[in-house]
This record gives C-alpha cells, sequence and structure tokens, in this order.
C-alpha cells in the first residue's frame, strides 16, 4: 500500500524519498498522540478510582501456581530430550524409540531424580504430572488409532497357515509362561488384594505382546521389509497385536469386577466388535466415494467426522469396562487400509502424534519407572528370571512354528527375534496394568526394563543373524510377484 502511494505522489512531482519521510513523520506523531492519550486516560481514572490504583503489577505467581506453564515448559523439555536421545540411538544403528524411551526414564527418579531430585523436581514438578498424564493418555488414544490404521485386514485374512502357526504359538508360548511366572512372582511382587487370576492373566498379556510399529521400522531401516521373511514377521506382529489387544481388553474386564459383571463386559465386547465389523465398516465403505470427494485431500468436515467417531468408540469402550485405547484401535481398524481416507489421517496425524504426543508418554512412564526399587539381589535375579523368560518364550515359540511351517534356521530365528520386539506397544500395556492396579511400582520397573532390553536387542542380534544374499534374492522374487 505505501509503495502504491509513493507512486501516486511521484506521479505529481513529489520525489518518493521526501513521502516516505513525510509518511514517517505522520506515524510517528499518530503513535506518539495514542502513547499520550493512554497515558492520560489511566492516570486521570487513578485520581478518580484512588482504591484501584495500579500499585504495581505483581510478578507472575510461583510456578505450582501455573499449570499452563509448567506444563509447557515440562513438554519442552521432554520434547528435545527425547529428540536428541532418539537422534543419538538412531546413529548406533538402533530404533529412535528406544532413545525416546531411555530419555523419558532418565529424566525420572531412576536418573536425573536420584542424581539431582531439585533439578528433576524442578523439570517436572509433582503439579505438572496429571497434565502430563492427560496428554500422554490422548496421545497413545491417537497412536492406537494410526496402529489400527496401518493394519491390512486383507492381508491377515489371504496370510498362508504359516504366518497364523508362528503368530499364535509366539502368543501362546510366552503367556503360558507369562503365567508360570505368576506363580513366582505373586506372592512378592502383587499389589495387595489384586486376585491371582487377574494378575497372571496380566503378566500374560505383557510376555505375549509384540510392537507392531516398532517392528515395521526396523524393518524398513534395515532394509529387510520387501524380504520374504521381512512380510513373514511384519504379518505375524499385525496378528499377534491384533489377537495381543482383544486379550487385554478380556483381562481389563475381568479386573475388579464379579464373575456376572465380567461376563456382562465379554458379552457386550463382542457384540461392539460384532457391530463395528458388520455394521459400522459397511456403512464406512458406502461413505468412503463422498469422503473421498477429492484425489489429494479429505476435507476438514470428514477429518472431523472421523475424530468424532473415534471419540465415540474411545467412550464406548471405556463404559463398558475395557480400556479406551481398544476403542481408538477398532475404529482404526475398520478403516480400509489402502484407502485415501486413511492414508490422509496418517499423513495428518503421525508426525504430531510421535514428535508431540509420545515424548509425554515416555516421560510420564519414565518417572513411574524406579530402577531403585530394585533393591536386593532377589529383585535383580527375578528381573533378569522375567527378561529371560519374555524372550524364551517370543523366541522360542516363533522359532518352533517357524520351523514346523518349513523356514529354515536362519530365517526361523530372524522372525522370532523380530518377534520379540516388544518397544512402545509393550510400555502401553504395562501402563494400563499400573493405572487399573495390577502391578506394583517395582513390578512395573521389572517389565519395563524387560520391554526395554527385548526391544534393544533386536537390532545387534538381526544384523548377527541376516544373509544379504540371501535378503536380495527373496526381495526380488517379491517384487517380480507385486509386478504381475
Amino acid at each position: 500500500m505505501i509503495h502504491n502511494s509513493v507512486k501516486k505522489w511521484e506521479k505529481r512531482g513529489i520525489p518518493g524519498g521526501k513521502v516516505i519521510r513525510r509518511l514517517s513523520l505522520t506515524y510517528a506523531l499518530v503513535l506518539l498522540a495514542s502513547v499520550a492519550a493512554v497515558y492520560g486516560l489511566v492516570q486521570a481514572g487513578a485520581q478518580i478510582f484512588p482504591e484501584a490504583a495500579l500499585t504495581g503489577f505483581k510478578t507472575p505467581a510461583a510456578a505450582e501456581n501455573k499449570p499452563l506453564f509448567l506444563t509447557l515448559c515440562s513438554l519442552l523439555i521432554v520434547i528435545v530430550v527425547t529428540r536428541v536421545l532418539g537422534s543419538l540411538f538412531i546413529a548406533l544403528k538402533q530404533p529412535r524409540v528406544i532413545g525416546e524411551i531411555i530419555g523419558g526414564i532418565l529424566l525420572g527418579p531412576s536418573a536425573l531424580g536420584a542424581v539431582a531430585p531439585g533439578v528433576a523436581a524442578a523439570i517436572l514438578p509433582a503439579s505438572s504430572l496429571p497434565f502430563l498424564s492427560v496428554i500422554s493418555q490422548i496421545g497413545i488414544l491417537l497412536f492406537m488409532f494410526l496402529i489400527g490404521l496401518e493394519l491390512d485386514l486383507s492381508s491377515l485374512r489371504r496370510s498362508g497357515h504359516a504366518a497364523l502357526l508362528i503368530s499364535h504359538a509366539s502368543i501362546l508360548l510366552p503367556f503360558l509362561l507369562g503365567l508360570g511366572s505368576a506363580f513366582a512372582t505373586y506372592r512378592g511382587y502383587a499389589p495387595a488384594g489384586t486376585p491371582f487370576t487377574a494378575f497372571a492373566l496380566f503378566i500374560g498379556v505383557s510376555m505375549s505382546v509384540t510392537a507392531f510399529p516398532v517392528l515395521a521400522r526396523i524393518l524398513s531401516e534395515s532394509g529387510m521389509s520387501k524380504t520374504r521373511v521381512g512380510v513373514l514377521a511384519l504379518t505375524c506382529a499385525a496378528i499377534d497385536d491384533a489377537t495381543a489387544w482383544c486379550l487385554l481388553a478380556l483381562v481389563i474386564g475381568l479386573l475388579h469386577a464379579s464373575v456376572s459383571s465380567a461376563v456382562a463386559t465379554v458379552i457386550l465386547t463382542a457384540v461392539y466388535v460384532l457391530l463395528m465389523f458388520f455394521a459400522v465398516k459397511p456403512l464406512l465403505r458406502r461413505l468412503l466415494p463422498i469422503i473421498e470427494q477429492s484425489r489429494e485431500h479429505i476435507s476438514e468436515t470428514s477429518l472431523a467426522f472421523v475424530l468424532i467417531g473415534l471419540l465415540l468408540s474411545a467412550v464406548a469402550t471405556e463404559f463398558i469396562g475395557i480400556h479406551a485405547l481398544f476403542g481408538g484401535f477398532l475404529i482404526g481398524a475398520i478403516i480400509p487400509h489402502e484407502s485415501l481416507l486413511a492414508k490422509d489421517l496418517k499423513g495428518r496425524l503421525e508426525d504430531l502424534v510421535r514428535v508431540f504426543f509420545l515424548p509425554a508418554f515416555f516421560a510420564f512412564t519414565g518417572l513411574r519407572t524406579q530402577i531403585g526399587l530394585l533393591e536386593s539381589g532377589t529383585d535383580v535375579i527375578v528381573c533378569l528370571g522375567l527378561i529371560a523368560v519374555a524372550t524364551l518364550g517370543k523366541f522360542g515359540g516363533a522359532y518352533g512354528a517357524g520351523r514346523l511351517a518349513g523356514l529354515n534356521r536362519r530365517d526361523s530365528s530372524i522372525v522370532g527375534v523380530l518377534m520379540n520386539t516388544r518397544g512402545l506397544v509393550g510400555l502401553i500395556v504395562l501402563n494400563a496394568g499400573l493405572d487399573y492396579g495390577v502391578l506394583s511400582p517395582k513390578l512395573f520397573t521389572m517389565l519395563v526394563l524387560m520391554a526395554v532390553v527385548t526391544t534393544f536387542a533386536t537390532g545387534p542380534l538381526l544384523r548377527l543373524l541376516r544373509d544379504p544374499e540371501s535378503e536380495k534374492e527373496s526381495a526380488n522374487i517379491l517384487e517380480f510377484r507385486e509386478s504381475r
């Protein structure tokens, strides 16, 4: 606009520089007049109403009285720390998620809280934890929704007997070993008043889960996503995750409930799942052409429609008596995997969830992980025993089933190592156990270490077992089949 004014005055024979000086002087005078007017009105008001006169601004209240300020500062520190450690672990050829998990633990009482409790209290004060908890829960709900979107139900239906056999064996054996571990850990590590049945079932579920998204990232970063054994492991992990979440929903339905109410919860859960797959999913398929009118992005209204459905599903499963996370996972699973809707939702939400929300969850988990609780040699032995049992169950189940399905020793071992990846999904299950009072803080810490160690071991063991030449041949075969 100023440029147009200058040109207008130049046409009248007045130099542009002179016009700019005049405009600048006018602006300065108007600004000074405005400041003087504001000052005069304020002073006049102070004279007329002396009891309301300003006696000096108060400095911001103490940090404990500013929850928003505290939460923002906590999130800032958490995101920076987890991103830095995540990048460091990528340089060490480990998944980013391992560095992010360890970053959360380092910010908690196990590391910073033990070395510099004052600094830890200032960075993540107790008054900010409820807000951090809510943010992390919303983030995990969105993350489970994204896992559901990544689940290719058509590939599960067409997967061969090998995938089904390996997946179910890698669930069943660690689940049974987890039940057996409950006999050794219940008396000394279960919270008071926790029924043995609920405790044992939860230990079984925590041992049988596989981190599908972490496994997918490991395969992609290692260049194995197109190999025969990589595709097989990813399919097995998808089946594993879906089955494990159904088991978790069942276990949560049984917690703190009488037999009659537990049966009612199981029946309502089954009815809800059937309703989603046989009523909501067909309706969604009919609506897809309307939602996907644009070939590039879905509309803002369509995005709001999906998010409303996500929240309704989460509320419904929470009302039934199972975790809201299952509702988020389920609504994602019924959206067609290859649709524009699924791809656009992942594109819009994935980076925000991973960069902003998940670090809050890692920090919240880290604050609940207290390695200092492992005080005695017995505690350390029990922790190592749980790691060994979890590894034996996952690796042994997948390896044995792979051999029965006709895989050679190397491929069976690779699938077993990959299925032993627990990562983020394992932490979600463990946090649910702590929230529902099934796990004590000490046992929670042991199982968090189990999830971290088993995931950390995946990369080195995979590099030790891999045969690049055979993988190249299997990748060429897969690409040839896809092109036909």
